[in-house]
């Protein structure tokens, strides 16, 4: 089932909370809706841009000329088991990232444990190689299935994946597809286990991130053989502030809207610390943060 919404508002749809509205956002439940998503798109006139839980976004002010699409599609997760003594996981890309890691706690499947804590879809954690502890999403992937409007709706195994730091393509040169589905390759191991793994390292986060405010998750890459939290620190931007918006008292790598920030604010902040990083290291920090906005950045 397809569902359409006019000016959707970017504030309520990212985990930073701020942001202007899209043209509109259309919603979908099914794989097979994907086909009627291309016309869809072309009617309203926008730039398609694929949004699932909006963890990991920073979008501009205004009204951006963007259709979000949404690929709500929440299979619940299924078991099947391999030969090699691994177990495979099946899950839809809408189903909550967290959720999934109980769920493999409960069933006695390790390798995804390092992942808690980090808010989101399974969709976006596979699309951003969302990564934690020592555990990448895609080096635990076994399969996965995609839409994209040229190719329709096709199953990629994990040899033919390329994922590194912060980075997955399921094949060369491709750009606006859409992750429907994956499928995990996982250990057994005991339960208590997994899930004493999973507090320890979720306690750890808390100590160390700002977990509980209104962010985006880490803004910047780290640098090779460098944390890019280090450097915001030592150049000044822990807790710097701006109408709003500040870099977190916490982990300098995460912007946090106070109350009533923008993304004007946002992104002056961002520039700021650019500049004193490379000023300071010579070190050009490249954007993990996904930007909306209507004009590049």
């Amino acid at each position: 089932m397809i569902t359409i919404q006019e000016k959707p508002s970017l504030a309520r749809r990212t985990t930073l909370g701020i942001g202007g509205t899209a043209l509109a956002e259309v919603q979908v439940t099914d794989a097979l809706d994907c086909f009627a998503l291309d016309s869809i798109v072309k009617k309203i006139g926008g730039t398609p841009f694929i949004l699932g839980a909006g963890s990991n976004i920073l979008a501009d002010d205004g009204e951006l000329p963007f259709v979000l699409i949404h690929p709500n599609i929440r299979t619940e997760p299924i078991i099947s088991y391999e030969v090699e003594g691994k177990a495979l996981v099946t899950v839809g890309a809408g189903f909550p990232l967290q959720k999934l890691l109980y769920f493999c706690a409960e069933n006695g499947l390790s390798g995804l444990e390092g992942l808690v804590g980090i808010p989101g879809n399974v969709g976006g954690a596979v699309a951003m190689n969302a990564g934690s502890y020592g555990v990448e999403t895609c080096a635990q992937l076994h399969s996965i299935v995609l839409y994209h409007p040229e190719h329709g709706i096709w199953q990629v195994d994990a040899a033919a994946i390329q994922y590194g730091y912060r980075y997955f393509c399921p094949c060369e040169n491709l750009k606006n597809y859409m992750v429907l589905q994956a499928t995990f390759a996982l250990t057994q191991k005991e339960s208590n286990g997994i899930k004493k793994s999973m507090s320890l390292n979720f306690l750890k986060k808390k100590s160390t991130q700002p977990v509980a405010a209104r962010s985006a998750g880490c803004v910047f890459k780290n640098p090779l053989g460098e944390s890019a939290g280090r450097l915001l620190d030592a150049a000044g931007l822990k807790g710097k502030q701006m109408c709003g918006m500040a870099f977190s008292s916490v982990h300098a790598n995460f912007l946090v809207n106070e109350g009533g920030g923008s993304a004007q604010a946002a992104f002056a902040l961002i520039d700021c610390a650019r500049e004193a990083v490379l000023q300071q290291f010579g070190i050009q920090l490249e954007m993990e943060v996904r930007v909306i906005s209507w004009q590049s950045r």
